[in-house]
């Protein structure tokens, strides 16, 4: 589908702002800090830990969001020879965090960062996290600092992280890069990254990985008001999330060695999650050769098309089982019999954000311990047994606050317009009930729940009615239209 914005009223903005005020409350999301984080953060903030080993020269950029403050992630890309060296400094929340302190209980009751259109939940006060541990342009920085030597084909050869100061130079956005690379503007650093990020994204596909191009449907505070849209993921995008990719599985192999750590696991799909992905793909008319491997399909599809953007929707059936897996043989719990994620066709683990997720800090605390040769601490050991069960907790919150958020703006646009009339496309028909299925708009950027009288027709352009649009239940329903 097109990336498209609606704005939301200003009139209903203070309703929707209270309603998410009234999903805070409902979810027992708090919003407030206990004194004693404040505290801590303002003592940590202007003390923060510094390691001897300066790396400061390093000419570091950001790639984020263009309103993101919370910076985790800096990197330099530079050539090795035939093959090229990937710096990549992340934000180093121990050198604020002491385990046991009042941040650090905090921080295991959030979790994870949550997103609201309003404003962000942050894991730890944002004096921390968008202020002293973020790795923000021209500011020295306390980091855990990867280098990652690759050979020609973009292969990992060498893995190593310690502690070090750093200085970010730059601070840019995906809607920038992708514009200098497509100007021909862009510097060898840019360069680089797009073309470390394609070796990255081959050998992917050499591992039999995947990952599916679908756009984003997200909602944004625009103006005194509120922005649904798609967002439709660029090349700099995808290119940024190998680096991270790399990392992560770099991390997965250093823990994975030494018999200790925490990994993100995604088991792989039984066959009769394929079998019905076949039976989909023939009654959309996609064509999918009894010898082209998935993830040959998944690169041949174009999320444009309709009937590829349905195919894909129903893909994502595929990723479902994703957790966390803590191990520690020495304490007789060995790793999982199959450490790998599914879609990554590789072993892997959360390490890049620690800022934003509480798993990342102990997965980076092991790494680093293994990786400089000592011990990895006790209160890591202690406590990492119980990191899967907050992580996949703190998951089913974010994700639960990211629908409920979409939702509920969905249902404000379209509130009092019931009997209307839209273009949509069905992506997604309820095999039990093929009556029943899900529609995504082309204007307004509203994905939602549909019902006919007969069966829907999968990945087909229909008109839809809307028939329902509840704020207060954040309900959004649709009906096939007599001439769809």
């Amino acid at each position: 589908m097109p990336r498209r914005h609606l704005n939301v009223r200003a009139a209903q903005t203070a309703r929707i702002n209270t309603e998410l005020a009234d999903l805070r409350t409902r979810l027992e999301i708090r919003t407030d800090w206990p004194p004693e984080v404040l505290v801590e953060a303002d003592r940590a903030a202007s003390l923060p830990r510094l390691p001897e080993f300066d790396a400061t020269d390093l000419d570091l950029f950001t790639l984020d969001p263009p309103d993101s403050r919370d910076l985790d992630q800096a990197m330099r890309l530079s050539r090795r020879g035939s093959g090229y060296r990937v710096h990549y400094a992340i934000a180093d929340v121990g050198a604020y965090v002491t385990p046991g302190g009042a941040i650090d209980t905090e921080a295991a009751h959030r979790v994870q960062t949550l997103y609201f259109p309003d404003g962000n939940v942050p894991l730890h006060p944002a004096r921390l996290s968008e202020g002293a541990a973020s790795l923000l342009p021209g500011e020295l920085r306390p980091a855990l600092l990867w280098q990652l030597d690759l050979d020609a084909d973009g292969e990992l050869v060498l893995a190593d992280l310690r502690r070090a100061r750093v200085r970010s130079r730059r601070r840019l956005d995906y809607a920038t890069v992708q514009g200098r690379i497509d100007a021909g503007a862009a510097d060898e650093q840019l360069l680089l990254l797009a073309e470390i990020g394609t070796l990255r994204e081959a050998r992917e596909r050499d591992r039999g990985g995947v990952s599916l191009p679908l756009p984003e449907q997200e909602v944004t505070a625009d103006n005194g008001g509120y922005r649904l849209g798609y967002r439709a993921p660029r090349p700099a995008d995808g290119w940024n999330a190998q680096i991270s990719l790399l990392t992560g599985m770099a991390a997965a192999e250093l823990m994975l060695d030494a018999g200790i750590g925490l990994l993100r696991t995604l088991p792989a799909a039984p066959e009769s999650a394929y079998a019905r992905l076949r039976r989909t793909a023939a009654a959309l008319g996609v064509d999918w050769p009894e010898d082209l491997p998935y993830p040959a399909l998944i690169r041949s599809l174009d999320p444009a098309r309709t009937t590829d953007a349905a195919f894909l929707n129903e893909c994502t059936g595929l990723l479902r089982g994703a957790g966390y897996r803590a191990f520690d043989t020495a304490r007789g719990t060995a790793p999982p019999a199959d450490p790998g994620h599914a879609a990554l066709a590789a072993p892997y683990s959360h390490c890049t954000a620690p800022l934003r997720r509480l798993g990342d800090r102990y997965a980076l605390e092991v790494c680093l311990a293994v990786a400089g040769g000592t011990d990895v601490p006790g209160w890591v050991r202690d406590t990492l047994p119980l990191v899967p069960g907050l992580m996949e907790s703190g998951d089913r919150r974010a994700h639960e606050v990211e629908r409920a958020c979409v939702d509920l703006v969905e249902a404000e646009l379209l509130r009092g317009r019931e009997g209307e009339e839209f273009e949509a496309v069905v992506v997604d028909v309820d095999e039990r009930h093929p009556a029943v299925g899900t529609v995504q708009l082309r204007d307004p950027a509203v994905v939602a729940k549909c019902d006919a009288a007969d069966r829907l027709p999968l990945g087909h352009r229909v008109t839809v009615r809307l028939t329902l649009a509840d704020p207060v239940t954040r309900t959004v329903r649709f009906a096939l239209a007599a001439d769809g």
